[in-house]
């Protein structure tokens, strides 16, 4: 399943993707893409409506976040050994935990606002894994049972906030808007692999990061084990599981967003991002 929320900020409603494309409204049965409903049997329920009934949702209607109720925004750094080259970065030993603040979190279209004071901001298309039983000291081997599916993240950054202002990464990740994800989660059925997804991104028609989750360090079912070994991972949080290379800061000379530009960012099987970029005022 293709699963959306759609709406105005702040009061979106469940949805899902039809065989056809075309949003479909979930309100009448679920209470969000969230929390029970991203169980197992949540799923199972919503697989098991009657599709072709729900009501159909106008095509123009803006997409929200595609998962509510987020509770950690857990990203990890360097997790592809081409991004890391990119960078003059060793490929770390262990996976590379930050945390990027929920209040970044928005719809896959909404516009991204470059913030006040900022000269190096940067784009970063990824993996998102959304989980959907709560994990805790799990195995490599169990890891993937408790994820509820995968979304496109852009998980903008702020690069002279993040290594130059005497500060862990969280500070230039965690601007206002730079966390984009949607437009749906996709369901772990229709991902028989979540390591042979091919990715990319453009900024105004000029393609910047061309890569796959193949050259990923740590795969999707390390870092959710991994992670489980620190914190529990709770249904709705959002593992953002790293870029490959292309990235503003590894162009020579570095190339960063400007207000004005657009950009565009692909998952295959996982959707489209578009965002207009502005300044802060």
């Amino acid at each position: 399943m293709k699963l959306l929320r759609h709406g105005p900020r702040g009061a979106e409603k469940p949805g899902l993707l039809d065989a056809q494309g075309r949003i479909r409204d979930l309100s009448a049965h679920v209470g969000d893409i969230a929390g029970r409903w991203l169980l197992p049997e949540g799923l199972a329920e919503i697989a098991a409506l009657p599709v072709d009934s729900l009501p159909l949702v106008d095509a123009s209607t803006r997409l929200g976040p595609c998962v509510a109720g987020t509770g950690k925004f857990v990203c990890i750094g360097l997790n592809y050994s081409d991004h890391a080259a990119e960078t003059g970065a060793a490929v770390p030993s262990e996976p590379v935990i930050f945390m990027k603040a929920t209040s970044t979190i928005q719809g896959p279209d909404d516009p991204v606002e470059i913030p006040r004071g900022s000269t190096k901001t940067d784009w970063e298309v990824e993996l998102g894994v959304v989980i959907g039983k709560t994990a805790k000291y799990v195995s490599e081997a169990e890891a993937l049972d408790h994820v509820a599916g995968y979304c496109v993240v852009n998980d903008l950054s702020e690069r002279e906030f993040q290594i130059e202002r005497q500060g862990q990464w969280t500070k230039g990740k965690s601007c206002d808007t730079f966390g984009p994800i949607g437009p749906w989660l996709v369901t772990k059925d229709e991902v028989p692999d979540p390591q042979a997804l091919d990715m990319w991104l453009e900024v105004n028609g000029h393609r910047y990061q061309n890569g796959s989750t193949r050259t990923m360090v740590y795969g999707v079912a390390h870092v959710v084990s991994y992670l489980s070994q620190f914190m529990s991972l709770h249904p709705g949080d959002v593992i953002s599981t790293g870029t490959p290379p292309g990235v503003g800061l590894g162009l020579k000379p570095p190339t960063y967003l400007k207000p004005g530009d657009r950009i565009e960012l692909e998952i295959q099987g996982l959707g489209r991002q578009r965002q207009q970029v502005y300044a802060a005022e």
